[in-house]
């Protein structure tokens, strides 16, 4: 059986009447939502290999048929999903996913920076027909997650299981408020027999933090931690990812959509009416003048329809709100239930155009889960009862000039786009002034990889002691950070381990009046979230590049 909690997926296995417990990383927070409702989505089922497949919080995982607790290896990520996949099975050559795509209600997930009647009119879903292949070929596998979270722990205290193997960069953070240094020992079952060996033993300081980064040669099926001497508030938290394997190209796919630098020629609103119809409001003007009416009925048509007050319903309906976020000379900043987050801007500087209203900033797009498209990258961006901004994790970075995106039918519909490309992904109009482009959401993850540049101080007073605003971290591959302050100072970087604010040190920089240290952190380095705080007050500069 499959679950889980705060701390990360539980695979639970019943064998000769006993229970016994594993655990897993999180691919997507989307699936923690407080009410519970999606324990009824996980799945283990054969698809006519040799292997079952499992979904489970956002991963595709390869599952051993003959799992049990002395033959217990070889699960292994094979991709991470965006679409809510409620079950799944083999038909002819096939992989079919059955999918919550669109719901009419979006039960608690409402936010200030998405329009109040965006969602359906009516809840629609759809079935999804893939190559097997495909399973290994949707997001990079990444996943994160904990044994213990803020525990305290008795003297011998042994950890469950957690997954040691299946992803290329693998660390683990240890921290606890103890007075006293705290040993752990680091235990593997190497081939899933449940034989357990020592890998090393490490000590933590007193109130301290230690990460660990594994090597490929450290092979394993299982990993688990066993505290020498009590301790307190003790965190484990596991943080993996798969390299990066995109360019920053967008995929062909998105040909015939405006690139940032250039103006879209056919712009458009859009709202799903039915199971049956997509209402589009186009224009091919940036301020609407010409705003026409059209429907997508199911034979993907797009059709004039002489309804005004639909088209003017339409628009009121779903406009993205104004001042949803804000840029400033550092980055993104976002407000949610007044806490502040910072974003990085896209590799190119690409800030969202204003056009027709304005450029849709965010929208659900499946049960529970928006897309947020800002700076030009979209991310995934989990219901604010499954940690809202703190879980965010972005998907890819395009530094296109969308207008807006929605869900229906089980497709992703996108507008922004030209006046003439010529794709099967373009669905236009006889008359050639409407256009919308039609994927899946999974699609988005042959954009460009993600990326771009900013950090929470650029040329800004600070206090000392004070920590600025979080700035996301998770989810980029190379990283490196430039420091710089008027004043002779010491800052220190913190990180948040696991997206609660569970903040520790990762390394204090001594920066000289005037001038500029950089820092490069090392592969495999992952976190949520970073800030910077300073030993002095100051004018200062932490500015991160992601590539």
């Amino acid at each position: 059986t499959l679950g889980w909690d705060a701390k990360s997926v539980i695979l639970g296995l019943l064998e000769a009447g006993q229970w016994h417990f594993y655990r897993l990383p999180k691919g997507s927070h989307s699936y923690d939502g407080s009410h519970g409702w999606n324990t009824e989505w996980p799945r283990i089922r054969e698809i006519g290999e040799t292997d079952l497949l499992a979904t489970m919080h956002g991963t595709f995982w390869r599952f051993p048929a003959s799992f049990s607790r002395h033959a217990s290896g070889g699960i292994e990520p094979r991709s991470n999903y965006l679409k809510v996949v409620g079950d799944f099975c083999r038909w002819q050559d096939q992989v079919v996913l059955g999918c919550d795509d669109s719901a009419k209600s979006e039960f608690m997930n409402t936010r200030p920076f998405k329009a109040r009647h965006a969602g359906p009119r009516q809840s629609n879903s759809n079935l999804w027909f893939i190559e097997p292949a495909r399973l290994d070929r949707l997001g990079p596998a990444l996943g994160r997650g904990s044994v213990w979270l803020r525990e305290d722990l008795a003297a011998g205290a042994v950890s469950e299981p957690f997954l040691f193997s299946g992803y290329d960069h693998r660390q683990l953070a240890i921290t606890h408020t103890s007075a006293d240094p705290v040993t752990f020992v680091l235990e593997v079952d190497r081939t899933g027999t449940d034989t357990w060996a020592t890998l090393e033993e490490m000590t933590v300081p007193a109130a301290g933090t230690v990460f660990r980064h594994f090597s490929a040669t450290e092979s394993a099926a299982w990993i688990r931690l066993r505290a020498v001497e009590a301790a307190q508030q003790v965190t484990a938290h596991f943080h993996y990812r798969d390299q990066e394997q995109r360019t920053p190209a967008n995929g062909s796919l998105f040909a015939g959509i405006a690139a940032a630098a250039d103006q879209p020629q056919r712009l458009g609103l859009m709202r799903s009416l039915s199971a049956e119809t997509l209402g589009l409001v186009a224009a091919t003007t940036s301020d609407g003048s010409d705003a026409t009416y059209y429907e997508l009925n199911q034979s993907l048509k797009l059709v004039p329809a002489d309804d005004p007050a639909a088209a003017t319903r339409l628009v009121n309906d779903v406009a993205q709100p104004a001042d949803s976020y804000t840029v400033d000379d550092a980055s993104v900043v976002f407000v949610e239930d007044g806490r502040r987050y910072r974003l990085p801007i896209g590799a190119d500087n690409a800030v969202d155009p204003i056009n027709y209203t304005r450029a849709r900033v965010c929208r659900e797009v499946a049960t529970e889960r928006d897309l947020l498209n800002v700076a030009g990258t979209f991310h995934e961006l989990p219901a604010r009862n499954a940690g809202g901004v703190a879980k965010l994790r972005p998907i890819a970075t395009h530094n296109l000039a969308l207008h807006d995106f929605c869900s229906h039918n089980g497709l992703l519909l996108l507008s922004g786009l030209d006046a003439d490309t010529v794709s099967d992904r373009i669905i236009r109009s006889a008359d050639g002034k409407a256009a919308v482009w039609a994927g899946v959401v999974d699609d988005l993850w042959q954009l460009g990889k993600p990326r771009g540049k900013g950090g929470p101080w650029r040329q800004t007073a600070v206090q000392a002691g004070v920590p600025s605003d979080p700035y996301l971290m998770t989810g980029y591959d190379r990283k490196q950070v430039t420091l710089s302050a008027d004043t002779t100072t010491e800052i220190t970087l913190e990180v948040d381990l696991d997206g609660t604010g569970l903040w520790v040190p990762y390394r204090s920089f001594t920066v000289p009046a005037g001038e500029t240290v950089q820092h490069t952190f090392p592969d495999g380095f992952s976190a949520y979230w970073v800030r910077g705080v300073s030993s002095v007050d100051t004018q200062a500069s932490v500015i991160f590049e992601y590539d």
